[in-house]
């Protein structure tokens, strides 16, 4: 239950809300319970006057021709009934309910609480309508029966008796209660004090500071959040560098093509040029064009594919068929290249070929994959280049391989991981590419949790030829880190 309810959530007010809540809540069950023992308290010593004057009567109990009798003369009579404050009544009755003495409808106590004689018993109840308190002793008489003997009296003293401790207690409460609050809450803020200079210290940075915050002058309490913000910051900071460099790299790379778009076309401009030269000067720059499509093609697959990783759709995807359909689009590239492109491997809806996946997704990873190969594989007519793209599945379903093999001049081994970032191209290699195909493979195989691996093709052959795996492990039920591993 809380007292102060608020739209937002504000860390001050909710241990406010704690602290007070419980002390507001238990003061008025103090006030009842100090009441209660107030009652206890004034009743005692008013208890103890009531059995001192019934012990008192019952000694002027006495027995006259075999019959108890009772004789109150009359100064003690006006000193038992002298009180300002309360009535007093007394009564006593023979052992057959004869009245003796006092008053007639004093109640007589209950059969099953008659005490034993020589014994004094308290009760409540009531007298004309008024609440009493009634002490009773049974008087044994030698040579005659019980005499019963009782003495009221109303509670008017104890009522006032036990106002006057409640003020006594409650009133001091009255004026700590509220200060308390008052330290209760200079206590808070004091205590939130340091968040707030954290906020400060913030709100003072410069938009481009992200280095971490000092974790030595805050709280322990406070030091695993901040901790969590400069870790934040750090990987904010790594990925805005990413970012700028990848921005970086990718105006260069689309600088090139668009020189070369511009320069052609002032040649093509040129007084004096033949049918030949313009013709030779639009085929560069239909070259030029091509090329800068290209890397903005690929640019916008890996962006598309770094941003799918939290919103994919996965669904039951045969990734032999996948390989095939890749194979398909990719043959008149092959052809125009002469080179020997096909598929060597498991057939569709075969056991174990089947992967929880994006099916877009994975056919973009095995085509930039074939694109790759076809790219970089040196062909001839005599001498054709030979790609092959294969799936190999575990019948158990435990694990799934897609091999893409090449006879090209191979990657060697310093540079199996640096193929893997954006723009990166190996070294002595004259063809033209974008140097995001691999990058984007990777990301995609890191969102179906794979691995993959770069190896010889046709190890102590020349040339070595490529083949590039990726593992899919179909018993993977969290996202991991995927890297580009060097195969032994």
């Amino acid at each position: 239950m809380k007292i102060f309810q608020r739209e937002q959530r504000s860390l001050f007010g909710e241990i406010l809300d704690w602290m007070l809540t419980p002390l507001l809540l238990l003061w008025p069950v103090s006030l009842a319970l100090t009441w209660l023992v107030a009652q206890s308290i004034a009743g005692k010593p008013f208890d103890r006057a009531l059995e001192y004057n019934v012990q008192a009567l019952a000694q002027l109990v006495t027995v006259q021709a075999q019959r108890p009798s009772f004789n109150l003369p009359q100064p003690a009579r006006e000193i038992l009934r002298a009180d300002e404050a309360d009535q007093v009544y007394f009564q006593v009755l023979g052992s057959q309910g004869e009245l003796l003495s006092g008053e007639r409808d004093l109640p007589p106590p209950p059969d099953d609480e008659r005490p034993a004689p020589g014994e004094t018993r308290l009760r409540d109840a009531e007298m004309r309508g008024v609440d009493v308190r009634v002490a009773a002793t049974w008087v044994q008489v030698p040579g005659a029966a019980p005499v019963l003997v009782q003495v009221a009296e109303t509670r008017e003293k104890r009522s006032v008796l036990a106002t006057e401790i409640i003020k006594g207690v409650m009133l001091p409460q009255l004026v700590i209660l509220p200060l308390a609050v008052l330290l209760v809450w200079l206590a808070l803020v004091r205590g939130i004090k340091p968040l707030s200079e954290l906020e400060e210290r913030i709100r003072a940075r410069k938009p481009d500071d992200l280095s971490p915050l000092d974790d030595r002058v805050v709280p322990l309490e406070v030091a695993p959040l901040v901790s969590s913000v400069n870790d934040l910051l750090t990987r904010l900071k790594s990925s805005i560098a990413t970012q700028k460099r990848f921005l970086a790299d990718a105006a260069h790379q689309l600088k090139t093509p668009l020189a070369g778009l511009r320069m052609q076309a002032d040649l093509a401009q040129r007084e004096q040029v033949d049918a030949e030269q313009l013709k030779q000067s639009l085929k560069l720059i239909g070259r030029s064009s091509m090329r800068a499509t290209h890397t903005v093609n690929q640019l916008l697959a890996l962006a598309r594919a770094e941003n799918s990783s939290k919103a994919m759709v996965r669904q039951p995807c045969d990734l032999a068929a996948l390989a095939i359909e890749a194979v398909r689009d990719t043959v008149p590239r092959a052809m125009e290249k002469k080179i020997d492109l096909g598929y060597d491997g498991v057939q569709p809806r075969t056991p174990g070929v089947t992967l929880q996946g994006n099916p877009t997704l994975l056919k973009e990873l095995i085509r930039n994959l074939l694109d790759n190969a076809v790219n970089y594989t040196p062909s001839s007519p005599d001498h054709p280049g030979v790609v092959t793209a294969r799936v190999l599945a575990d019948p158990a379903g435990h694990a799934l391989l897609l091999e893409v093999e090449d006879t090209g001049p191979g990657i060697p081994e310093g540079e199996r991981e640096l193929v893997f970032q954006p723009f990166y191209r190996a070294l002595g290699t004259n063809v033209d590419g974008s140097g995001l195909g691999l990058p984007i493979v990777l990301e995609i195989a890191r969102q179906h949790h794979a691995t993959i691996a770069i190896q010889d093709a046709r190890p102590g052959q020349v040339p070595p030829g490529t083949r590039v795996s990726v593992r899919f492990d179909a018993t993977a039920t969290q996202p991991e880190a995927v890297t580009a591993t060097q195969a032994a």
